[in-house]
């Protein structure tokens, strides 16, 4: 039984992976509609400090064409509280990487005083974007070493 009527969570969802997918489902059994955000490129520059390789448009796309995916909007803040007053979900859900940190630990305060859970969804262990974009670095080093 869905515990939640409105969920949300957020990604950047650059090379999208198993990881993604596995968050996004889980996400999508605690809830009857669920909001999925992809961080605007501008966004991802601003904090991981490199541009996306797939642009926000399409990632948007991507994500969107999930069955789990009910809505999937392009954030322009990485800030709950104002994604929480645009959408009004009851529950956010974040990678359980994510528990106990300071920046979430903060966050599930912030959100309690307007009704909003955090669930913490189990990371997929062996698989991230980080980990992809090495491995293109390891093809690409490789090719160049046999030229």
């Amino acid at each position: 039984m869905k515990k939640y009527k409105l969920g949300f969570t957020d990604g950047v969802y650059d090379m999208f992976h198993v990881g993604h997918l596995n968050m996004i489902r889980t996400a999508k059994s605690y809830c009857d509609k669920l909001i999925v955000g992809v961080h605007s490129d501008e966004i991802v520059e601003s904090y991981k400090h490199r541009k996306t390789v797939i642009n926000e448009q399409d990632r948007r796309e991507i994500i969107g064409a999930l069955k789990d995916v009910d809505q999937a909007v392009i954030n322009y803040t990485r800030d709950k509280m104002e994604l929480w007053e645009k959408y009004h979900f009851d529950v956010i859900f974040i990678g359980d990487d994510w528990k106990g940190t300071e920046r979430w630990n903060n966050f599930e305060k912030v959100l309690a005083k307007v009704g909003v859970s955090v669930e913490y969804i189990p990371y997929t262990k062996g698989v991230s974007t980080t980990q992809i974009r090495e491995k293109l670095g390891e093809v690409n080093n490789a090719k160049k070493d046999l030229s």
